[in-house]
């Protein structure tokens, strides 16, 4: 004979009531494996029993990731709705869901560290390690861009240099040329004004009527002619000069 329909209801008796908790947590957990390796999904169980120990079940993804990815599938429609602040309900389970997120990035930002992980198998480490390549990746890549714009700045800096130190060159180069031109103009300026040795001016005032007369009054005028600074002088201005 073949067992009879288990009537679901509550089993009073206390040993009964675990001994059957035992075997079906196992045949749970069991069955979740099974579907798990047979069918390629990623399973999460959690069982709670009735003193409040955690028994648990995940496929080699993290608990946490498929926790995340049931959260986000689960709430992606009551995120589009505009919640309703006002109800206690909400806001409980609107904590609830900011704690976990921020135990959860809390951890996996620890764990990117490289601190708590003891409680990750080898395929966790693997997974964590892939991501950490990706993220350096993208850090590299940014840094080379940087990089490329910062040296791109500079070359444009210094082309501007470069144009400001030939205005500066080409506006020296015209004060030169413009310096040198006074100088010359200047320097045949002084050459064509004739000086006092040059010239050496000899005045001659015709004869000079003094008190004597005749021949021998021109003889002594221009005996007493004197040569002062490269000129002569006539006898008369002399005079005054004497005077």
């Amino acid at each position: 004979m073949g067992r009879g329909r288990v009537q679901l209801k509550r089993i009073e008796n206390k040993i009964n009531r675990q001994v059957t908790f035992s075997k079906r947590r196992s045949g749970l957990l069991k069955k979740a494996h099974e579907i798990s390796v047979l069918c390629d999904a990623e399973v999460a169980l959690v069982i709670f029993s009735a003193k409040g120990k955690l028994y648990e079940y995940s496929t080699d993804a993290r608990m946490e990731m498929i926790l995340e990815r049931y959260e986000h599938y689960t709430y992606a429609e009551k995120e589009l709705k505009p919640p309703d602040l006002e109800s206690p309900a909400n806001w409980c389970q609107e904590y609830g869901k900011l704690k976990a997120k921020i135990e959860i990035l809390t951890k996996s930002q620890r764990q990117l560290m490289g601190e708590q992980l003891e409680s990750l198998n080898l395929k966790e480490v693997q997974q964590l390690e892939h991501q950490l390549e990706i993220s350096l990746k993208h850090i590299r890549s940014r840094k080379n861009q940087v990089m490329s714009e910062s040296i791109a700045v500079l070359q444009r800096k210094e082309k501007a240099l470069r144009e400001q130190h030939k205005q500066l060159e080409k506006e020296l180069k015209e004060k030169q040329k413009v310096k040198v031109v006074t100088q010359q103009a200047q320097a045949s300026y002084a050459s064509s004004v004739p000086t006092m040795v040059e010239l050496q001016p000899i005045l001659n005032i015709g004869c000079y009527q003094g008190t004597g007369g005749g021949h021998g009054a021109s003889d002594d005028a221009e005996e007493t002619q004197v040569r002062i600074s490269g000129s002569f002088l006539p006898p008369w201005m002399l005079s005054h000069l004497n005077s």
